[in-house]
């Protein structure tokens, strides 16, 4: 297809924004055909008089570009008519069509709630990083953090959302839901992610967060006790579980504190990891507040974001291989 005036002169510009290498990577490192292919069996095929659907890979990259910029279904096609680089992702040409609207990507979004589509999606991209070699199965880091949800009860029901909670972290509280997740320990990457109300507590999940295959498990103090709940009795780890900060304070200065010190050091050294897919989805994707009513919808968005999250976080490795694989 012949390109337009307006490609081949931001083609020719002669510097690369940040948002356009971050699209050229994201590009290069999603597996789009094992995505596509989760996707396809649900998408409607049209007929008949109708007008045919917007492709699934088309909806697919618009999709993503959502998740990764933080945007709401207007704002994203807002973004795509201002910006030659969204354009570019996702497809677009203006000169020879519209992009898709907002209640376009409302109904695919739905489409993939309805049938789980994210978790597929999720799934189908750790099992690429684990052909890849990516995904070490030796040891898990479990930890959660508070995602805000909307206050406020100026709404129809004039209530706040009533499966969100409020829980005190600190000296602060927060309303809102609980994003729990089990992270690799060797690589940093999310291999399992459940989200429950704010109020939920971090050592009540930690069985959904562990694949079963790992002989360590490394936590912060919120799960002191976890070997001794019932349904981790039966599970046949080392676990890692830092000390109380009131008792680490304690801790005596002759040798055996030293020691003991250094160990908690060590520990905190290794959960470091899991706070990067953190930062990924809350700061770079900016995914501090909830952006839908009910937990079912926003745990469905946390799929895409923390596989998503992972294929950012993977890139550079990935992309030395497929460089090692082209030469």
């Amino acid at each position: 297809m012949q390109s337009s005036f307006s490609e081949l002169e931001y083609a020719a510009k002669k510097k690369q924004t940040r948002r356009d290498r971050f699209l050229a990577e994201i590009e290069t490192v999603t597996p789009w055909s094992a995505l596509e292919a989760e996707i396809e069996p649900f998408y409607p095929k049209g007929g008949g008089r109708s007008r045919p659907p917007i492709g699934v890979g088309r909806m697919l990259r618009m999709y993503v570009a959502q998740q990764c910029f933080g945007l709401s279904d207007e704002g994203i096609e807002d973004a795509i008519y201002d910006s030659q680089s969204i354009r570019a992702f996702v497809g677009i040409d203006l000169a020879r069509e519209a992009a898709p609207d907002a209640t376009t990507l409302l109904k695919f979004r739905r489409l993939l709630e309805t049938h789980g589509l994210t978790q597929r999606i999720f799934e189908a991209i750790k099992t690429h990083l684990a052909d890849k070699g990516l995904m070490m199965r030796e040891g898990t880091i479990v930890d959660a953090t508070i995602i805000a949800a909307a206050p406020s009860t100026k709404n129809r029901a004039k209530a706040r959302d009533p499966e969100m909670h409020q829980a005190k972290k600190g000296n602060q509280w927060y309303f809102g839901m609980k994003a729990h997740i089990g992270v690799d320990a060797e690589s940093g990457l999310v291999h399992a992610v459940v989200a429950t109300a704010a109020n939920v507590s971090d050592v009540s999940q930690t069985h959904k967060l562990l694949h079963g295959d790992e002989t360590e498990v490394l936590g912060d103090a919120g799960y002191q006790g976890v070997d001794k709940r019932e349904e981790n009795r039966d599970t046949r780890v080392s676990w890692h579980i830092a000390m109380k900060r009131s008792k680490r304070k304690a801790l005596p200065a002759n040798r055996l504190g030293k020691l003991l010190e250094q160990l908690e050091r060590a520990k905190a050294s290794i959960r470091a990891k899991v706070e990067h897919p953190f930062h990924v989805v809350k700061n770079l994707f900016r995914h501090k507040k909830t952006r839908y009513r009910g937990l079912a919808k926003n745990e469905a968005q946390l799929f895409s974001l923390f596989g998503l999250a992972n294929l950012f976080l993977a890139r550079r490795s990935l992309l030395a291989l497929q460089a090692r694989g082209a030469s």
